[in-house]
């Protein structure tokens, strides 16, 4: 049995729809694992500790914020820009509050500019490495140490690198389970009063 043309249209038109949906929904988390796993977008190094060689050679790093549309938190760089020698260990300060009346969880992307500096963006503690769960207007501090790996300076390209800006998108994520049932239990209590 043939479909009719206008229902052929009306399906067609409603898959699109759903697709470009899912797409808008994963868009944010996929864009972070493509940028882990490929590097692309100057995706940053790891370590446990500081580096042991600190260059009298100083980079600038600057830092910006943003956010998913629809993400109800506040949330900026505590300093706009730092200086620092190649190599020192830097402490940096993102603030993030919540204004709801509800619990909100977030997840943070990062990008580094340019790219070729990226690599030698190293990051010893960073709020982005964990999911962050905020309480109805709760406002936090979050921090993240860093260094400039000194290999910078012998790079083909990131050698010639003075401004590194680092930038974190939040997006909104489920709440872990156990603060789910404390928020849906909340919910209970208040409806029963």
């Amino acid at each position: 049995m043939a479909m009719d043309p206008k229902a052929k249209t009306v399906v067609r038109l409603l898959s699109v729809v759903l697709v470009m949906g899912g797409l808008a929904w994963a868009s944010v988390p996929f864009y972070n694992w493509f940028c882990r796993v490929t590097g692309f977008g100057g995706t940053t190094a790891q370590a446990e500790a500081g580096s042991d060689d600190i260059l009298d050679q100083t980079i600038k790093v600057r830092f910006s914020a943003s956010k998913e549309r629809d993400f109800p938190w506040e949330f900026k760089p505590m300093q706009r820009e730092v200086e620092l020698r190649i190599g020192e260990t830097g402490l940096a300060f993102y603030e993030a509050y919540n204004p709801t009346d509800r619990p909100v969880a977030g997840q943070a992307a990062y990008n580094v500019a340019p790219y070729e500096a990226g690599g030698f963006f190293t990051k010893i503690d960073c709020f982005c490495f964990t999911e962050q769960v905020l309480q109805p207007g709760e406002r936090v501090e979050m921090p993240l140490t860093f260094y400039v790996d000194p290999e910078i300076v012998t790079d083909r390209d990131a050698k010639y690198v003075h401004t590194i800006t680092l930038g974190y998108t939040f997006y909104e994520i489920d709440l872990p389970e156990a603060q789910a049932a404390l928020a849906t239990d909340g919910e209970t209590s208040k409806t029963t009063n």
